[in-house]
């Protein structure tokens, strides 16, 4: 069997995360969708999307990429993820791989704002 590798990111919440306000919160999220978004458009994010439960869980964001975990460690060296920086979360990058052709992606587009995000 043939299989296909990708590269898992688990954003997790860390537990200095410094403490922000409503509309703080907002921009740091949009920068961070913003910078998803840019991925996307450089074909290297295949998809991304928050992790959902308590508001106490570490595991809040997964992302799946299209490059190996070296590149994928580079490329976030280079462009760090604006709610990295800020110190909210932390990245755990892990290999993965699946039986060829599992995985598809579809035409789509990220948001690239909290406002964009939102439901209508």
């Amino acid at each position: 069997m043939r299989f296909d590798h990708f590269t898992i990111t688990l954003l997790e919440l860390r537990p200095d995360a410094p403490q922000m306000d409503e509309e703080g919160a907002d921009a740091l999220q949009s920068e961070h969708l913003a910078h998803l978004a840019d991925l996307h458009d450089q074909g290297v994010l295949i998809a991304a999307g928050p992790l959902l439960g308590d508001d106490d869980r570490v595991l809040r964001g997964l992302s799946i990429w299209a490059v190996p975990p070296d590149e994928v460690q580079r490329i976030l060296a280079a462009h760090p993820d604006p709610a990295v920086t800020a110190g909210r979360f932390s990245v755990r990058v892990i290999p993965w791989m699946v039986p060829q052709g599992a995985v598809r992606s579809g035409e789509s587009r990220f948001p690239r704002s909290v406002d964009e995000a939102r439901p209508d």
